[in-house]
């Protein structure tokens, strides 16, 4: 964060679930993306959900500037649902939770099957026309890098940059920061 302030950038790192994770909805996290943005000129960056969460705000939001998307769950709905199956998915709607792993909290939290409905609504590849850079691993098994090849193909304003990690991009910290800056300082 220090290298964004002596660039003259602010970060902000929002709780998108407002402490409110088993409930989670995609309707719900955009809305406090604008509540916070507050229809001003931004730069916004997601990695994962959020990096999803990122596109599909900036393609309903021309002010936004410049988007950074790490991994993004492009497909979110129906990702997950043919990940667990016509069964598990109805077991979820009957029990009304179950587990999910929260990379920030780094365990399982109950998580409502609302965030799936509500995904239904939101287009799969949102079409952001803002210059925008993609960093997505090779060997994601989480969100397939095929995903991130297909939107970038068919968008001439995104820069797709593979790199040698996983979902989590861990071992790729330095290169997504010196990066990033570049990208977001670019006039």
């Amino acid at each position: 964060m220090d290298q964004f302030a002596a660039r003259g950038l602010t970060l902000e790192v929002p709780a998108l679930d407002e402490g409110s994770f088993e409930t989670l909805t995609l309707t719900a996290q955009l809305a406090l993306i604008e509540r916070l943005a507050q229809g001003d000129p931004v730069d916004i960056l997601g990695s994962s959900m959020g990096g999803y969460l990122a596109a599909l705000y900036a393609a309903r939001h021309p002010e936004v500037r410049r988007v950074v998307l790490l991994a993004p769950a492009f497909r979110l709905a129906e990702r997950w649902e043919a990940r667990l199956g016509p069964q598990a998915m109805a077991e979820w709607r009957k029990n009304n939770f179950m587990p999910v792993y929260h990379y920030g909290d780094q365990r399982e939290r109950p998580l409502q099957p609302k965030l799936i409905d509500d995904a239904h609504q939101y287009e799969a590849f949102p079409d952001v026309r803002q210059p925008t850079i993609i960093f997505h691993g090779q060997t994601d098994d989480v969100v397939p890098v095929g995903d991130s090849i297909s939107f970038a193909s068919s968008h001439p304003n995104v820069e797709l940059d593979i790199l040698d990690s996983d979902h989590e991009l861990g071992n790729v910290l330095e290169h997504l920061g010196r990066r990033t800056l570049t990208f977001l300082s670019a006039e």
